[in-house]
């Protein structure tokens, strides 16, 4: 640990805020861009008593070559990401402050995106969308009120592509390491009489992956009209995706990530001969189609509201060659052939979701000088179908094809009402309120949950204030209360208990044009945290279960630094402690008390930093590296469950050249990522289990992990015409 407190003490109070605001000479007085509208209500501010981080379309553009959102957002603070591939495109996870993807509440123009069941975060469905997006906000911790599943590590809101006032076309094309290629075509035409714009974007992205046949074909488009008038604002948007991924979720043992890093057991089986063999058409085939009315009213100089409709539609299966499975299984009879009894046979089995998410989000907001006053809330259902279809059998007994061996459905409803404010006391002090009643009921009746039929109250409180010592800085002090219901996979151990969240927050901010700076410390003291088992359902999904008492301590440190004319560091550090508390596990039959144990893929250190050069305003140069220290995979701290600390350093070039045609420029871009070709391991799972039930005197737990290893050195290179 000597080395990193080292680099802690260089670091010193130059450390702190990526991105707290665009820079300014001080703490107030941020323009706000016309389509921020869409998403104030959930937004926040320097003068709010939130930790939160922003990142925008230019801060994103340089490294935007086809890597999905969640590895764009890699150096931002208390940010872990992975890559089941190993290299950026497919699936990508992130966890903040050691809270993983499902308990990171995602908003869309204040649209919920998590899954309703699942409450992840599938941004595979939406290839290429961070070349739609105009900035997100990342609030880590419980943050302010917002709509859709509660946020209990962070919540990020994306903001779409602004209005263009002027006409554009756009063609962008990127290749990379492992047959990766990225095309796009944009185009916007502009206000047409001083009101109207369309615009929009098509994209296709293929990759071979790192991982053996972890090949990815992700297609996307967005399509948005606009109306702007001195006070309204309307859009209308749809986006979507179509996914095509080889199945990577199985990760692979410690022998064989020493000895073939880039194994990949999905889809394997034995031949007649007894050749070992691999399924062409094991993959995920997802297609997801989003759209929203967004209307934007300003009433007077005080009152605007906000209302926005929504409609969601998922559809898609895995597919799946399973060898020797039991006809019980599928509900076959067994049969007789040559004079034996069969009651085995290999299939191909695709397992369906098919699900609609609809419904409206709206607030409503005044403001003066001294009150800045939110109302606002949603409405928004889900209706789920989950059923396997056999599309081949060896020997497929009475059945035909497509005969469903399950089917079940789910259905889910979410309100939720908030208000929220921010008075000013004085020039120095305000006060922020905010206040949300969320009900959720849920139901199920598949075989993995039983008979679900849940309905939860959540009563989510926050209070804070901040303190401006001059124009250039402020502290500020927040308390929050967040409640989350269980999601699909927590009933698959039973009945899982709802969550509680107890979110302390102090911060200092401090803002000059040369120097941006923002430190906080938290304290984040959970009850009944559902916390990562370590341990993967059959579909890859990460496993939970209710562990009582537990916490979260921690100091954030993040910066932006300008270094003369030419040279930027936006450094950030995250140093905590994530304990369960007197943490119980029954281990060779006898159940022990571990006393505090650390909570899983919690890491103690991370540690981001970008240094930029730019020798001329149409050349930038970007070293960009990441910490992220030890890990357990599991909760009762076992030396098979460490996921080993690791760091990555990447590369980054942008270079503009301007034209005087009708090619108005030409962006070059490069990106060497891992330039040091470390053999990193960023993501995994552990398990245990007893050996024999039927003698307790001699149970014995097994241990055993998993691992996902990430690519080594590799590259991205791209360029894009503008017209």
């Amino acid at each position: 640990m000597k080395p990193i407190f080292t680099t802690l003490a260089l670091f010193g109070l130059a450390m702190a805020s990526q991105a707290q605001e665009q820079q300014s000479d001080s703490l107030h007085g941020k323009k706000v861009v016309l389509d921020e509208v869409f998403v104030s209500a959930i937004r926040v501010t320097s003068e709010t008593p939130v930790t939160f981080s922003n990142l925008t379309k230019e801060q994103i553009k340089p490294r935007n070559l086809g890597q999905d959102i969640p590895i764009l957002m890699n150096f931002l603070p208390s940010v872990v990401t992975t890559s089941d591939a190993g290299a950026g495109v497919g699936y990508t996870g992130i966890r903040v402050r050691g809270s993983d993807a499902t308990r990171v509440n995602v908003t869309i123009n204040g649209i919920p995106y998590n899954d309703s069941e699942s409450h992840g975060t599938f941004w595979v469905n939406m290839p290429d969308f961070a070349s739609s997006t105009e900035s997100l906000q990342l609030q880590r911790g419980v943050g302010t009120s917002t709509n859709g599943a509660g946020a209990f590590g962070a919540s990020l809101n994306v903001l779409t592509d602004g209005i263009s006032e002027d006409a554009y076309g756009q063609i962008s094309s990127s290749i990379g390491s492992f047959n990766t290629l990225r095309n796009n075509l944009k185009f916007s035409t502009g206000l047409l009489n001083d009101h109207i714009e369309i615009a929009g974007r098509l994209s296709r992205i293929t990759s071979d992956g790192y991982i053996d046949r972890a090949s990815s074909e992700l297609d996307s488009y967005f399509l948005q009209g606009s109306y702007k008038d001195d006070n309204t604002l309307i859009k209308a948007i749809l986006f979507g995706g179509h996914e095509i991924t080889y199945q990577a979720w199985y990760g692979i043992d410690a022998t064989t990530l020493e000895s073939d890093r880039t194994f990949n057991p999905s889809g394997i089986y034995t031949d007649a001969d007894g050749n070992t063999q691999f399924y062409e058409n094991e993959v995920d085939n997802y297609k997801q189609d989003h759209a929203q009315f967004l209307w934007n009213e300003k009433l007077n100089d005080n009152w605007s509201t906000n209302i926005a409709l929504h409609y969601t539609r998922g559809r898609g299966y895995f597919e799946q060659f399973k060898e020797d499975d039991d006809f019980a299984t599928y509900g076959f009879t067994p049969i007789n052939v040559d004079g034996e009894l069969v009651d085995e046979t290999d299939v191909i089995r695709r397992r369906w979701l098919d699900n609609d998410f609809f419904g409206t989000v709206f607030s409503a907001n005044y403001v003066n000088d001294k009150l800045n006053f939110i109302i606002g809330g949603g409405y928004n259902k889900y209706e789920g179908d989950h059923f396997g279809e056999v599309i081949w059998a060896r020997y497929a007994s009475d059945s035909t094809i497509r005969d469903r061996y399950y089917d079940d459905s789910s259905t889910k409803t979410d309100f939720n009402i908030y208000t929220k404010a921010n008075y000013k006391l004085d020039d120095k002090w305000s006060l922020y309120g905010d206040l949300q009643y969320r009900t959720v009921a849920y139901q199920a009746n598949g075989e993995d949950t039983g008979l679900v039929d849940d309905t939860f109250n959540f009563f989510n409180p926050k209070a804070g204030v901040t303190y401006n010592l001059n124009q250039n800085n402020n502290l500020y002090f927040s308390y929050a209360v967040a409640n989350r219901e269980p999601n699909r996979n927590d009933y698959e151990n039973g009945n899982p208990e709802p969550e509680k969240l107890n979110d302390f927050e102090l911060g200092w901010r401090y803002v000059t044009s040369d120097v941006q700076v923002s430190t906080n410390v938290y304290y984040m003291n959970y009850k009944n945290q559902l916390v990562l088992t370590g341990q993967l359902n059959d579909v890859g999904a990460p496993l939970r279960e209710n562990i009582g008492d537990s916490y979260r301590l921690g100091l954030e440190i993040d910066a932006n630094v300008k270094l003369g004319e030419k040279f930027q560091w936006s450094p950030n550090i995250a140093l905590s402690t994530n304990k369960n508390r007197d943490f119980n596990f029954e281990r060779d039959g006898v159940l022990q008390d571990l006393g505090d144990t650390n909570i899983a893929f919690s890491p103690d250190v991370v540690i981001g930093s970008r240094f930029t050069y730019s020798p001329t305003e149409n050349l930038q140069l970007s070293f960009l590296s990441k910490y992220v220290g030890k890990q357990y995979m599991g909760n009762i701290d076992a030396e098979g469950s460490v996921l080993d600390a690791y760091s990555q350093s990447d590369f980054n070039v942008q270079y503009v050249i301007e034209c005087d045609s009708f090619i108005k420029s030409i962006t070059l871009s490069g990106l060497i990522n891992n330039i040091f070709n470390q053999e990193n391991v960023t993501n995994g799972y552990f398990f245990t289990y007893d050996d024999d039930f039927s003698n307790p005197s001699t149970i014995t737990t097994i241990e055993g992990a998993g691992y996902y290893p990430q690519a080594g050195t590799n590259f991205l290179v791209g360029a894009t015409l503008n017209f």
